[in-house]
């Protein structure tokens, strides 16, 4: 059974209570800034076992009445075509998609705010003409020279005073974003800036995840964030103006340290003082208070810096960049002392490669049982890796054939001869919509396709890179993949 170290309901509770309380202590409205993700945090709830995707939306609802949501995105994202890994989407789409599950869930969002807006092109316009078309409104915000080192500039009509102002009814504002580097702390300041033009008392703070500011700075929750952040060059350290102002450590990372001395000038410029004697002041974050058992999400962030290397090392070898990243992230491995066989399935999943010497591949079960999967004439190594799985947890013997070669060849014949595939073998997405089939008049199969579910949170590695239908499938079978960073064959041209 999987471990939890992270108490859901106290946080749903102690959170709401604590915002809620932030915004009556400003004595406004309250523009909110939230990093991470806000809908489906998988890095916390992979490191902070228990911590479900969608807990800060949880939350958040029980202040839906009283917010509303404002979303950010970077032109220069939109220009380059960004994409979230965790998701396979683009930025754009994931606008639109962060739109529909808000308002499904009941929240007011009405506005998108497209920040760098002095370097947007052709994607970036056509954007904001679909968005607007959708009925949504889109305010334009620009580079300040001088940001953020330049207050003075800064805090005037030729620095926040040339941004759009976003119309809002609610006085909790949130303010979020598709990924990192959007800028959300820029669209907030920008806000407070023109609520104070109109008379109107605003405030900011600021809701991040990572890193938990009352956990060590040695502590693996947050030192998986830097591997998390390691494309970004993110460093963690203790908060100098924390440390100054009450003799305390507190935890927090370079941005915001750099971006405090802007946000406490707005806030003296527009109101005489600043609420604020340091980053971690500014921030609302409970998380820390609400893990159960350290040692379970200890050992969760550990595996996670790991599962973050590969990644880094697959996303290097297809794009044939220098290993910037992934040095970056080996650093913190050996920080954590940790190597990468420290992650079971690798190590069984390279032993099983190189008796078969072909790609194979091995999943972890919730009870900590290995079960493997060779490359065959009939299937590929994942598809033959989870029908074992699935045989194991319906306790099939392992020698029935789930599916029989008279099932399977017709599939293949299909693939070869009329769909132009070089690989007859069946991938994962085949093998599962052939169980579903084969289950209509088969007991055993009904009995394996009823465990699928079982296969969520389990460890899965692969012995060469997934091509995108595999990677799908996994990542909606809530399987946590990694894969040596080799292609599973050779030449010039691979296609995922």
């Amino acid at each position: 059974m999987n471990k939890i170290g992270f108490d859901r309901e106290k946080y749903i509770s102690l959170q709401s209570q604590h915002i809620a309380e932030r915004r009556d202590a400003i004595g406004g409205k309250l523009y909110l800034e939230m990093g991470g993700k806000l809908f489906d945090d998988h890095h916390a709830s992979r490191v902070l076992p228990g911590f479900t995707p969608d807990n800060k939306i949880v939350m958040l609802e029980q202040l839906k009445e009283e917010l509303e949501i404002i979303i950010v995105v970077n032109a220069k994202d939109l220009e380059r075509q960004k994409v979230r890994a965790d998701l396979g989407i683009s930025y754009e789409d994931d606008v639109l998609r962060l739109v529909d599950v808000f308002r499904e869930r009941g929240f007011l969002v009405e506005n998108v705010v497209l920040t760098r807006a002095d370097s947007a092109a052709r994607m970036s316009h056509e954007f904001q003409e679909r968005l607007e078309k959708l009925g949504l409104k889109v305010a334009l915000h620009y580079t300040i020279a001088g940001y953020p080192a330049d207050s003075h500039m800064i805090v005037s009509e030729e620095g926040f005073g040339r941004n759009d102002f976003v119309q809002t009814s609610r006085n909790l504002v949130v303010v979020t974003a598709p990924g990192p580097g959007s800028g959300k702390l820029a669209t907030c300041l920008s806000q407070v800036y023109h609520e104070h033009k109109r008379g109107v008392n605003a405030g900011y703070a600021k809701f991040e995840t990572f890193p938990i500011w009352n956990l060590p700075l040695d502590h693996p929750v947050n030192i998986a964030y830097e591997a998390a952040t390691a494309d970004l060059d993110d460093v963690n350290l203790i908060d100098p103006f924390h440390l100054a102002a009450y003799g305390k450590q507190a935890i927090n990372y370079n941005r915001d340290v750099d971006a405090f001395p802007l946000l406490a000038s707005l806030l003296i410029e527009l109101t005489g003082n600043s609420p604020y004697k340091s980053p971690t002041d500014m921030g609302v974050n409970m998380v820390g208070m609400c893990i159960s058992d350290d040692e379970v999400c200890q050992e969760a962030s550990r595996q996670e810096v790991i599962r973050r290397y590969y990644q880094a090392l697959v996303t290097e070898k297809l794009n044939n960049q220098s290993p910037v990243q992934s040095e970056r992230i080996a650093l913190i491995m050996s920080k954590l002392g940790i190597e990468k066989t420290d992650r079971k399935v690798v190590g069984a999943a390279l032993d099983l490669a190189q008796r078969t010497q072909a790609p194979a591949s091995a999943l972890e079960l919730a009870d900590g049982t290995i079960i493997t999967g060779k490359t065959s004439q009939l299937l590929g190594c994942s598809a033959a890796m989870l029908l074992n799985a699935l045989k194991h947890l319906a306790q099939i013997d392992p020698h029935i054939n789930l599916l029989s070669p008279e099932a399977i060849t017709p599939i293949q014949r299909l693939k070869v001869e009329h769909l132009g595939s070089r690989n007859p073998r069946l991938h994962t997405d085949e093998v599962l919509i052939a169980l579903s089939v084969s289950a209509e008049n088969s007991q055993v199969a009904r009995k394996a396709l009823a465990q699928i579910t079982n296969l969520r949170k389990c460890n899965v590695h692969t012995t060469t890179i997934l091509g995108t239908v595999d990677e799908s499938i996994f990542r909606n079978l809530g399987c946590l993949v990694t894969s040596e960073p080799a292609f599973s064959r050779k030449g010039l041209f691979w296609k995922r």
